[in-house]
Parts: C-alpha cells; sequence; structure tokens
C-alpha cells in the first residue's frame, strides 16, 4: 500500500512538473517578441495655374521655375511606398520608394528649363530608393545606430525624433522647409547615432558621417558631417533644435608653379560648405507658431576674374529666415480636425560680402561657383497660405496660394566704385527686373495606413 502510494505521489509529481512545464513554455511563448511589419505610404499632387512668371526664369530649381504664365496642369509631386519591419526587440529596418519631382524636359511644368527629377526613357514617373537602413536600438544607453540611407539630423522622423522641423511646419505637401528648399540633404548614405539626455525624450541628439550625395551614389571621397541637438519644454509644447553641417565641396592639391604654367589661374580651388540653423516653435493641437533660420557659409562660393587675369575664389554668406503659423478653424465631435489654416513667410539673402566683391578694385567679372539654389544675383520672398479641409483624418484638400519674388542683389544702376564699371557688365545675372512666379492650386494629400508613431497632418 506504501509503495503504491508512493508510486502514486511520483506520478502526480511528475504530472504537475509536465503541467508546470507546459504552462511556463506556453507563458514563454506568449511573452515571446514576434517580428512584424507595417506597409505604409502617402501621396500629394494637385491641380495649378500659374497667374505670373518671372520673366529671366529665376528661383533655381524651385518646382514652378521656368513654368510659363498661364500654365495649367494636373501633377503628382510625391508618391511614398514605405515597409519598416521589426526584425526583433533590438533590430528594425525601414525601406522607403520614391517618385517625385518628376518633370518632362521642355513641357509646361518646366518650361524652358531641363528635365528634373527621375524618369523613364519613355518619360514616365520612376521610383527610387530614397531609405533603406537597419536600426540598432539602444546599442548603448537611450542611443540607437543606425546604418544605410536615412533622413539626417533635422529631417529624421522616426526613432528617437518626434518633431522635427519638417514635422512641426506640417505641410510638406504645400512646400519644403527653408532649407530643404536650398537642397541641404534631407536623406544620405551614411550611419548615425541618435539618442536622448533623459527618459522622455524631452532633450535629444543626433550625429552622423554620409556621402552628401542624398539617393546617388558617392562621387568623391569626401563626407558630409551633420548634428543636430534639441530640447522640447512645456510638455513638449515649445521647441528649440539646433542644427549644424560641414561638406567639402572641391579641395585641390597644390603644385607649385601652376601659377606660371597655367596663365589665368592661381592654383587649385578650394570649397567647402556649412551650415548652422535654428528652429524654434510654439507647437500645439489648436496653433503653432514657428521660426526657422540659417546662415550658410561657402568657400569659393563666388569665382571672380581679376583684371589682372587671374582667377580668385571668394567665400559667399547666405542667409534665410521662415516664419510661419497654422492652426484649427473647426473640429469634428470627435476632436478630429475638420478645417486649418496655414500661413508662411520666407525671406533669403545669398548676397553677403557680394557688394564688397563687386566693388573691388581688381573684380573685372563675378560669377556663383555654386548650384543654382545658391545664385548669390538674385534674392527671393516666398509666400504661401491657404486652407486645409479634412474630411477624413487622412484626407486633405488644400487650395492654396504658391508665390516666390525674385530681385537682384545688386542696383541695376550700381556702378563699381574702384573702376567706374556697372555691376550689369560685371554680371549679366544683374537685372532691376523684379520677377514673381505665381501659382494657385487645389493640392490633395491622403495618406494610407500610417506608420505607427508618427504625427498625421
Amino acid at each position: 500500500m506504501r509503495k503504491t502510494f508512493t508510486r502514486i505521489s511520483i506520478y502526480c509529481s511528475l504530472f504537475l512538473t509536465i503541467a508546470g512545464a507546459a504552462t511556463a513554455q506556453t507563458t514563454d511563448t506568449a511573452t515571446e517578441f514576434k517580428p512584424s511589419g507595417n506597409l505604409w505610404g502617402y501621396t500629394f499632387g494637385d491641380f495649378s495655374y500659374k497667374g505670373n512668371a518671372d520673366n529671366l526664369n529665376r528661383g533655381g530649381s524651385n518646382q514652378y521655375t521656368g513654368m510659363p504664365m498661364n500654365a495649367n496642369t494636373f501633377q503628382y509631386r510625391r508618391i511614398y511606398l514605405g515597409y519598416n519591419y521589426n526584425i526583433s526587440q533590438k533590430f528594425s529596418a525601414e525601406f522607403l520608394l520614391a517618385s517625385e519631382d518628376d518633370y518632362n524636359s521642355g513641357s509646361i511644368t518646366q518650361g524652358t528649363g531641363t528635365s528634373v527629377g527621375d524618369l523613364t526613357a519613355g518619360g514616365k514617373f520612376s521610383p527610387y530608393v530614397k531609405l533603406a537602413n537597419l536600426r540598432w536600438k539602444n546599442i548603448f544607453h537611450n542611443s540607437d545606430l543606425v546604418i544605410g540611407q536615412q533622413s539626417t539630423p533635422g529631417f529624421a522622423k522616426t526613432g528617437r525624433q518626434d518633431q522635427t522641423a519638417e514635422e512641426v511646419w506640417g505641410y510638406r505637401a504645400i512646400e519644403r522647409t527653408i532649407s530643404d528648399i536650398r537642397r541641404t540633404p534631407s536623406f544620405d548614405m551614411g550611419a548615425s547615432l541618435q539618442g536622448w539626455f533623459d527618459k522622455k525624450g524631452c532633450f535629444g541628439y543626433m550625429i552622423m558621417v554620409g556621402n552628401g550625395n542624398s539617393a546617388k551614389p558617392a562621387t568623391n571621397s569626401f563626407k558630409e558631417v551633420y548634428g543636430d541637438v534639441y530640447a522640447k519644454f512645456f510638455d513638449k509644447r515649445l521647441i528649440i533644435d539646433v542644427y549644424q553641417d560641414y561638406e567639402k565641396l572641391a579641395w585641390g592639391v597644390y603644385v607649385p608653379g601652376l601659377k606660371q604654367s597655367v596663365p589665368g589661374l592661381n592654383g587649385p580651388e578650394y570649397a567647402d560648405r556649412n551650415m548652422t540653423k535654428l528652429f524654434a516653435a510654439w507647437n500645439t493641437k489648436p496653433l503653432t507658431i514657428g521660426f526657422e533660420g540659417f546662415q550658410n557659409t561657402i568657400l569659393s562660393g563666388i569665382k571672380v576674374s581679376g583684371v589682372d587675369g587671374q582667377t580668385y575664389y571668394r567665400t559667399q554668406h547666405t542667409m534665410a529666415m521662415s516664419f510661419y503659423v497654422r492652426g484649427r478653424i473647426f473640429s469634428k465631435p470627435n476632436g478630429d480636425p475638420h478645417l486649418n489654416f496655414f500661413a508662411r513667410f520666407d525671406n533669403y539673402d545669398p548676397s553677403g560680402d557680394l557688394s564688397n566683391i563687386a566693388n573691388n578694385v581688381n573684380t573685372k567679372s563675378w560669377v556663383s561657383n555654386t548650384v543654382s539654389q545658391y545664385d548669390a544675383s538674385t534674392k527671393e520672398q516666398f509666400v504661401t497660405l491657404g486652407f486645409d479641409y479634412m474630411p477624413f483624418k487622412n484626407v486633405h484638400i488644400m487650395p492654396n496660394l504658391w508665390l516666390n519674388a525674385e530681385t537682384s542683389s545688386l542696383s541695376a544702376t550700381g556702378t563699381n566704385t574702384a573702376t567706374g564699371k556697372a555691376y550689369t557688365t560685371e554680371n549679366g545675372n544683374v537685372s532691376g527686373n523684379k520677377g514673381t512666379d505665381a501659382v494657385w492650386r487645389l493640392t490633395f494629400y491622403y495618406i494610407y495606413n500610417p506608420k505607427q508613431g508618427t504625427t498625421v497632418y
């Protein structure tokens, strides 16, 4: 009897042990990480009518430069298709295809200009890989390592930073931020560290090293270095963000005797660029007020042909400021926005030191030695305003005005005080003509399956 009781006790113990193990296994399985992904995207475009055009086609590669007056068109301006995948608790991946800024050469949307964007041989929209990166979460305390093609500091809308200048402005479907208009890389191929100094994410940073070439393969060994620090106060309503970058553009190697052997040259070109930017905003649901300003210093930004027959490279200083306000007019009964408004004014002046250069006794002529977005001969002022009707929280219909005014940085009647030579002779872009590109638009913008953790405007 005792043996039988002992045997039953052993069987019961084994059964309970197995049951406990099974329960533990079930619990472990239930809490075990499961990989998951999210397919998302958005699209925006508009019907546009150009009511006025700058006859000199100034404005660099702004989206309506060269479009003739009275032209009208239906046009997509961006199509996104992205996929985010959580590989494990420590690793996630991001992938994004984009088709944007796609205009045919010689079409009414690009007038006398050249092809802009990515098109197939047949002139159709062509997507490209905009983002493809791997995130190593908490590689050390409160910091992530991201490797691959990714959003740059100041534009990173995923991960650690959740209120960038572009997100707070909230209307990329209307226009880029002022630094993005000047083609400061908003994405690049490289590696970054981004993290928080506190547990709530009110104080953070992001540093990155990249090719400085956005989606294009590297064409030289130079690297662009980016850095961004931010602070958020009053439950993240007040945002202050400071950004800095640096990039070499050309770094020649001095060759002894070059000045004598090649007439007209005084040595190789040394060029670099660095931007300092401040962004500040008061960001709430009913009303948002924002400011973004930068100074971009470009070594060798202006190329001067001297009276002495030599070539000189001068530093160019550019300044820009952007002010905007957006807010709600009506909300739905459930609190979702229904009708919003937005307004913005930008002032852009790329002519720092240009007056001194144009008045130098040795200046025969000068040209901008940079991309068209930094043409020192033209100042610009940009205005946009409109309404945002939201029949559903992820659908926007936005009647708006897009206006860019261009004027010469130097007076067309001015002369070099040292030589008496007219500025118009020094540079053919100096003109007394003021120009305005004014476009009336009905913009549509819709989001499908938005990414988790991101703000949808």
